[in-house]
């Protein structure tokens, strides 16, 4: 099922012996969107301090009572390496706290070797707090701007929920990750393969219904896209396979055959 970043905000984090702190923000990585990182403040437990903590390490979530619990304990978070949240995180830094939690690395030893090189910060890191508010640029212009990001339960971004009021009437629509051409985070904009027309005849999303398999195949559809979940819908949607029909990245014009 999918969830927006949003409702990550001010869940409490749990580990396996009592509360940690609430989460604050998430990192992702801005070439695979996987969800890297939760921000946790620590509150008055440890002078509210600000830790990272890998999602993959989450149990199962209790959304409704805004509840994650944590295979870990608390003295591992006490003992974690400290990290400044106002700066970008170096992949040193990244290696420490993951080894410190006993957890691989996620470049699967793409992370540079050079130890002068692998102190610069890591620039595909980016908090999606920051990234609410980008502006969101058609290929004739503005059509809105970033009100969200829904994930799935691999942690992993597929959308970017887009609020066109500052364009049109003003709804809330989904755009799919496939589609983002760039992100430039000195202009606060996301730059999408998608005419204005597309975007504004695409289905609305509505935040408090389910959006299920069914409303991404119709969305998916609407857009030409092949579906990511494709491997496990491809015996019965074939038109969903990768390299089938529009598979590309570009010219996504919403219309319908």
């Amino acid at each position: 099922m999918l969830r927006s970043t949003n409702d990550l905000i001010d869940c409490t984090i749990s580990a396996t012996d009592g509360p940690i702190g609430r989460v604050r923000d998430c990192y992702f990585d801005d070439e695979t969107w996987g969800v890297r990182y939760l921000v946790v403040d620590t509150g008055t437990w440890l002078s509210s301090r600000k830790v990272l903590i890998p999602p993959s390490r989450t149990l199962i979530p209790d959304w409704p009572k805004q509840l994650l619990t944590i295979g870990i304990t608390r003295q591992q978070v006490e003992d974690s390496p400290d990290v400044d949240t106002a700066r970008p995180v170096s992949r040193q830094h990244e290696r420490t706290l993951l080894n410190h939690y006993d957890y691989p690395c996620y470049w699967n030893g793409s992370a540079p070797t050079n130890d002068r090189i692998a102190i610069h910060d890591d620039r595909h890191l980016r908090s999606s707090e920051a990234m609410t508010k980008y502006h969101i640029r058609a290929s004739e212009g503005q059509l809105g701007h970033v009100a969200g990001l829904l994930f799935d339960e691999t942690w992993k971004i597929r959308y970017i929920i887009a609020n066109t009021s500052d364009w049109w009437m003003g709804h809330e629509v989904l755009i799919a990750t496939q589609v983002i051409a760039d992100v430039s985070w000195d202009e606060r904009a996301v730059a999408v393969n998608l005419t204005r027309d597309s975007v504004k005849n695409a289905p609305p999303y509505h935040s408090r219904t389910q959006f299920d398999r069914d409303e991404e195949i119709k969305l998916h559809s609407h857009y030409r896209l092949p579906g990511y979940w494709a491997s496990e819908v491809k015996l019965e949607n074939p038109e969903f396979r990768m390299g089938s029909g529009t598979s590309s990245a570009t010219a996504h014009d919403g219309s319908t055959r």
